[in-house]
């Protein structure tokens, strides 16, 4: 059945299908698999010759009817197929620059670009500068095609291939050029050497010294650079550590709170002692941030400082890059601000004057020679030695006297000064302590105050104050003396003569005024007087009126004749 079955299969497929296998089959096929396995037997062969890995699962290993319908041993299907295969650019491809395909055309072709009649581009597209005949009709310097560039298609090995598209050539000519400018310098020494010969300057014995010289220069990566240990064959850096006999940085302080430590640099830039209250020079460590402000440390930073000022008003300069150039630089510099301060200040001194005070001695010569010894830190505390003493003033301090324990002034009541200790309002009265607190003194009257009686001055009325009056005195006029017009008039006339007299005086105090101030104004400003302390009251409206009247207006075209 299974015959019959079978053949009318192939019949009609026209496929070998795999035939069921028996149970002792099946068991022979694994027992085959196993000795491959142990290597007992040998590895099955594809239909090219190579043996098939036997450790291989069966999943990888099976080839599916779609493939290979004969079921034959092999591992084809696993490897990249050529027909779909990507055709990728080759690893030497890359792009040409500037390459000239074709020769120099000498006749205009159709289809050209009309301005310099290459055909790879049209006039709109046209790169060179416009002609004022174009190429179509002179038929003349007709330039040469672009390189139509092609787009490759790398790999993945060739996109990330950092040397694709350098050129060899190129850097051997960079050796060439070494070589020469090694060669130049050879020569020239050689010919100075025998120039030094011939005229007796050196010595046979001086130039083997010489030679010697050379010879260790050229093996002076042997020599151990200061602060690391290396071989220079190997170059294996090996770091320096600390002494196992010092105290570590961080078991300095245990505090949370204490001085950052960084274990991958071993730093510790602030101090450790800091919030204990210590004494910085009895601390044995102190925190590495010494080190940034000692040695040339600050010397550094103020080059780098004027190197980046310089390069932003225009100078090419670099620190690393150029350091003797930007060395001298910094050292003119400075020569130039300091001849640019001294004819500053000379031009100064000459304008003002005031040389002896600059050519004075120091006031401690002036006063008395002094060997005191003061040390200060970077924030301006003392650490060694006395600080310097407050300048006293020329009155007496702190001198009590009559039995006081406090002194003059140090007790303030109502707007008169007193003593603390008593409350005695007297000036160089006697102390009578705890007595005169608790005794009444309101009523006594100070001793100024009998001396001095007060003087009631008269304050000025404001405007505003005057205005009022005025107002008022016209209310009361018009009530009182509605029937009676030339009483008004008069008192009106009366008011006008008054102001006419006040207006007056006022006009002769403006002129007084302005004379004062122009003889003021041509004096010397270091001779003026100081008048600050002259009274000063609110104007009245005819002061007012006069200085409007007095005052000079530019603007007016009759201004000039008013001298005259």
């Amino acid at each position: 059945m299974t015959e019959e079955t079978s053949v009318s299969n192939e019949g009609i497929v026209g496929l070998d299908e795999p035939k069921k296998m028996t149970r002792e089959d099946w068991r022979k096929k694994k027992e085959l698999e196993e000795q491959r396995k142990l290597g007992n037997a040998p590895a099955e062969v594809d239909e090219e010759g190579k043996d098939i890995n036997p450790h291989i699962p069966q999943y990888i290993s099976s080839v599916p009817w779609y493939v290979d319908p004969t079921k034959r041993p092999t591992l084809k299907h696993q490897r990249p197929q050529a027909e779909n295969q990507k055709q990728f650019s080759s690893i030497g491809e890359w792009y040409k620059r500037g390459v000239q395909e074709t020769e120099v055309v000498t006749k205009f072709r159709k289809g050209a670009c009309e301005n310099c009649g290459a055909m790879t581009h049209k006039k709109k597209d046209c790169m060179e500068r416009p002609r004022k005949v174009g190429a179509k009709y002179t038929g003349t310097a007709i330039a040469p095609d672009e390189h139509a560039q092609v787009q490759l298609d790398m790999d993945y090995d060739g996109k990330r291939d950092r040397w694709n598209g350098y050129d060899p050539e190129e850097h051997q000519r960079i050796v060439e050029e070494y070589a020469k400018v090694d060669l130049a310098k050879r020569t020239l020494k050689a010919q100075k050497l025998q120039d030094e010969l011939a005229s007796g300057k050196l010595d046979p014995t001086e130039r083997e010294h010489d030679s010697e010289d050379e010879d260790e220069d050229k093996y002076a990566d042997d020599i151990d650079m200061p602060g690391q240990n290396f071989d220079s064959k190997r170059r294996i850096t090996v770091r320096n550590l600390r002494i196992r006999e010092d105290t570590a940085k961080y078991l300095r302080n245990l505090d949370l709170n204490s001085a950052y430590y960084d274990p991958k640099t071993r730093a510790m830039r602030e101090n450790p002692y800091s919030n204990t209250g210590m004494n910085p020079d009895e601390v044995g460590y102190a925190g590495d941030n010494f080190v940034r402000y000692s040695g040339d440390t600050i010397t550094m930073a103020q080059t780098q400082l004027f190197a980046w000022e310089a390069y932003e008003r225009g100078s090419e300069v670099h620190l690393q890059a150029d350091p003797t150039k930007l060395e001298l630089l910094h050292r003119s510099f400075k020569v130039k601000k300091e001849d640019f301060k001294e004819k500053q200040s000379e031009s100064i001194l000459e304008k003002y004057g005031g040389q002896e005070h600059l050519d004075a001695p120091p006031r401690e010569l002036l006063l008395a020679q002094t060997e005191d010894y003061v040390e200060y830190s970077r924030h301006g505390a003392v650490l060694k030695g006395l600080e310097k003493a407050v300048a006293r003033s020329k009155y007496e301090e702190d001198v009590l006297i009559n039995n006081h324990t406090c002194i003059w002034g140090s007790y303030w009541k109502d707007g008169f000064w007193g003593y603390k200790c008593c409350h005695s309002m007297v000036k160089q009265s006697y102390c009578t302590g705890e007595a005169g607190i608790g005794t009444n003194n309101t009523d006594c009257v100070p001793f100024e105050e009998v001396l001095t009686e007060p003087q009631e001055e008269e304050q000025p009325k404001s405007l505003l104050d005057m205005h009022r009056d005025k107002m008022k005195e016209k209310k009361k006029k018009k009530k009182t003396k509605k029937n009676k017009k030339h009483d008004a008039d008069s008192s009106d006339s009366e008011d006008e003569e008054k102001k006419k007299e006040k207006l007056k005086k006022a006009l002769e105090a403006e002129d007084k005024r302005v004379k004062h101030v122009e003889a003021i104004m041509q004096l010397d400003e270091r001779k003026r007087p100081y008048n600050s302390l002259q009274e000063v009251k609110a104007p009245t409206e005819e002061e007012i009126e006069a200085f409007r009247m007095k005052r000079s207006r530019p603007d007016d075209p009759m201004a000039s004749f008013l001298g005259q």
